[in-house]
């Protein structure tokens, strides 16, 4: 299917925060209660639509355990947006997300888009992160924050919709460079036809042929 965009986003964070569970919430609309640990990368990929434009989500699920930290650093830099993953009822993961917010920043272009997740937002009674202290944690570092639940879909599909909404509003301001692909950003068929269509004449054939 054609698409006017395509979006690399790489999901991170501590093992067992629910990345895999989201993924395939969001992919598959499904919940898989036990889920092998991820060996260092798994793929996803979903079509949205954005300001009437058809955008292709091309999602990695890395592992979070420290033995493929090399692994998962690679994937960075050809990443639009991560998703920084922590579970709501294991403090522990919530203070490790300033390790993974260094790690990320170091790794990746400077205009990726990072949006905090506190998960299983279903699992109340057990919650050990108050939902503020991520709000406020987001605020500091300049992230986008959601709690979500991959168990019941709360959210999930607002993450990562909203996610690919801030980077099309940065392409919209200039601030991605779409030509350069290290950006995590790939235009797509849809978007050099609709370009042709409206420039017309040389113009459109310029538009079209810069693209593919």
């Amino acid at each position: 299917m054609a698409y006017a965009y395509l979006f690399k986003y790489i999901i991170i964070g501590d093992t067992g925060v629910g990345k895999s569970c989201l993924l395939l919430q969001f992919t598959d609309k499904r919940f898989q209660p036990v889920h092998d640990l991820t060996i260092g990368v798994e793929f996803g990929a979903r079509m949205i639509t954005i300001d009437g434009k058809q955008i292709k989500l091309q999602i990695w699920d890395t592992a979070g355990q420290e033995s493929f930290r090399s692994i998962t650093r690679s994937y960075y830099r050809g990443a639009a947006g991560a998703l920084l993953v922590y579970d709501i009822t294991r403090r522990d993961t919530f203070n490790h997300l300033t390790t993974w917010l260094e790690d990320a920043r170091q790794h990746s272009n400077s205009n990726m888009v990072i949006m905090l997740i506190g998960n299983k937002s279903d699992l109340e009674s057990r919650r050990e992160v108050k939902k503020e202290e991520g709000e406020a944690f987001a605020r500091e570092h300049g992230l986008i924050f959601m709690e979500t639940s991959a168990k019941t879909a709360s959210n999930v599909e607002e993450a990562f919709i909203n996610t690919a909404k801030e980077i099309y509003e940065k392409i919209q301001e200039g601030v991605f460079d779409i030509n350069n692909e290290a950006n995590g950003i790939k235009i797509g068929p849809q978007h050099a036809s609709t370009n042709a269509t409206l420039s017309g004449g040389q113009g459109g054939q310029q538009a079209g042929g810069g693209c593919c």
